[in-house]
């Protein structure tokens, strides 16, 4: 085995030493090196940072080339490039009010929210492992080729014993098939995004054009209603939370068919992907009867796809997730019944409205209600569902140890000495220095409780903020303005600059789930 990995490096090594002493270009040698050691040699952990950074940066760019709506100043700097870092990272935490940005920067964030959601950067994934299989040339059946070359021409001696032949055979086979089982994999990835945006989009653009309060809304604030559409549906999917309007879904909590419509966007595109994708992929195997389907389906693990799980594991995410939303539904409906909030609304309205609030409460982070002003135990509930992994399942210990025997890689692809909660303390504490002259002067806003929210939100890239409250200062309104900014847009630049880490941080923890093993507490 090792001797045939040396081979094919040594192989590849001679194949790139030839097209470069064939090559004029430098530049295209360089690329192809370069591309070698991003596919087969970096660390995923640090593609993907490199990757959000450089989307990040991009974005940046853009918005600040585009001009702001006309009766809107240009965001400062700092802010732009915080924005630029919420939508890439999907966070969807704010230092400025939406409506600032004009159509054609929603358009620009719409495009950074696309790129930057889980299911795309794992389709992004699955092109980088069908490069690994054409690293040892065609997997079509080049060994097999070879070997009846060798037959033919009487190369192959009596010392080598035809099972090896054969066992190459089977080898070469199992390899094509899997190659192309990537590659449908691919296709259905592909196909799995854009069948969900374009009908996810539809049908909210044909809402809002039927229903004359919704659309009366946009009319009022100048979104147009195409834009609206695509950029709620996308941000929605990719589980960011933005939306072009300056109060969230708040203004849009009586309009329960339009919640109804964005909260299977919420399941498809976060909790619930690894299930849908296993019944899509079960679906076209049933009707197309593609080996290549069966085999995903079968060998799930070795496809090396993150979101692919067994049918047992898709139905215990399932339960998890149906279990997790029943019991936030029964304590919101039970303490936030009558809050101010939802006054106004019918009981289907609030119903429906409370069951949108606490679905995007894990990842999401759209909202119908100010956060400031429900109770305190639903605040830590909900900081609770913000820190867990989206893929969080309740599996029985038989289970458990039956899959430990089989002996399933990790899910994690890195560790590191501290836990999850070390780094989020460590951040909370690095906020706390940054503002404390603030929690001095103004302890109502700047409190624990609300920064711990803040942070933990960025955490999860999932965007619920207390916001900030005039009402609420010591000193008084004079010199204050209310603004349905997050509450990050009243800290420093200091802090701003903490929280993208944490964006970034929380982007990538699925590679630092296993983190903290070294210290032992007994």
């Amino acid at each position: 085995m090792l001797s045939y990995k040396m081979s094919s490096v040594i192989f590849f090594g001679r194949k790139l030493e030839h097209f470069c002493s064939k090559s004029r270009s430098k530049l295209a040698c360089f690329n192809r090196s370069f591309f070698h050691v991003l596919v087969f040699k970096a660390n995923p952990v640090w593609v993907q940072l490199v990757y959000f950074i450089v989307v990040s940066l991009l974005g940046f760019g853009a918005l600040n080339m585009s001009k702001p709506e006309p009766y809107s100043s240009m965001p400062k700097s700092i802010d732009v490039y915080f924005t630029s870092v919420s939508a890439t990272t999907v966070s969807s935490m704010s230092t400025v009010e939406m409506e600032v940005f004009s159509n054609t920067q929603l358009i620009i964030m719409t495009i950074l929210m696309l790129v930057g959601g889980e299911v795309f950067t794992s389709m992004l994934g699955l092109q980088l492992a069908r490069s690994r299989f054409k690293k040892h040339g065609s997997p079509e059946g080049d060994s097999v080729n070879s070997n009846s070359h060798e037959i033919e021409l009487g190369t192959i001696t009596n010392e080598k014993p035809s099972t090896d032949l054969e066992s190459n055979i089977n080898s070469s086979s199992t390899k094509s098939l899997k190659y192309k089982a990537t590659r449908y994999l691919g296709y259905v990835v592909l196909g799995y995004l854009l069948v969900v945006h374009v009908v996810g989009s539809s049908l909210v653009s044909m809402y809002v054009s039927l229903v004359p309060s919704a659309r009366k809304i946009l009319e009022s604030k100048g979104i147009e209603i195409q834009t609206f559409s695509f950029f709620t549906v996308v941000s929605t999917f990719a589980n960011c939370g933005f939306v072009p309007t300056n109060e969230n879904m708040v203004v849009f909590k009586e309009n329960s068919g339009l919640l109804l419509l964005l909260i299977p966007q919420i399941l498809l595109g976060n909790t619930l992907y690894p299930a849908c994708l296993r019944a899509s992929i079960w679906v076209l195997g049933k009707m197309t009867k593609k080996v290549e389907f069966n085999y995903i389906l079968e060998n799930y693990k070795e496809m090396g796809y993150g979101h692919l799980r067994s049918g047992v594991r898709c139905a215990l995410l399932a339960a998890t997730v149906v279990g997790f939303i029943s019991v936030q539904l029964v304590l919101f409906c039970s303490m936030e019944w009558n809050s101010e909030g939802l006054n106004g609304l019918s009981s289907y309205q609030k119903f429906v409205g409370s069951l949108f609030e606490v679905m995007n409460s894990r990842h999401t982070g759209e909202s119908i209600v100010d956060l400031s002003t429900i109770s305190s135990a639903i605040l830590v509930l909900f900081v609770v569902m913000m820190y867990l992994p989206p893929y969080t399942s309740f599996i029985p210990t038989k289970y458990q140890e039956r899959e430990s025997r089989k002996g399933g890689k990790s899910e994690a692809a890195g560790k590191s000495m501290f836990s999850q909660l070390s780094y989020l303390a460590i951040f909370i504490i690095l906020i706390c220095i940054t503002e404390r002259q603030k929690l001095k002067e103004d302890p109502l806003n700047f409190n624990v409780l609300n920064i711990t929210i803040e942070v933990i939100s960025a955490y999860g890239n999932v965007g619920f903020s207390t916001g900030y409250s005039c009402k609420r200062r010591l000193g008084g309104e004079m010199g204050c303005t209310d603004s349905w900014a997050g509450f990050v847009g009243r800290w420093s630049n200091s802090g701003k600059l903490v929280l993208i880490v944490v964006m970034f941080f929380g982007r990538l923890k699925s590679f630092t789930l296993k983190s903290g093993k070294a210290w032992k507490l007994s």
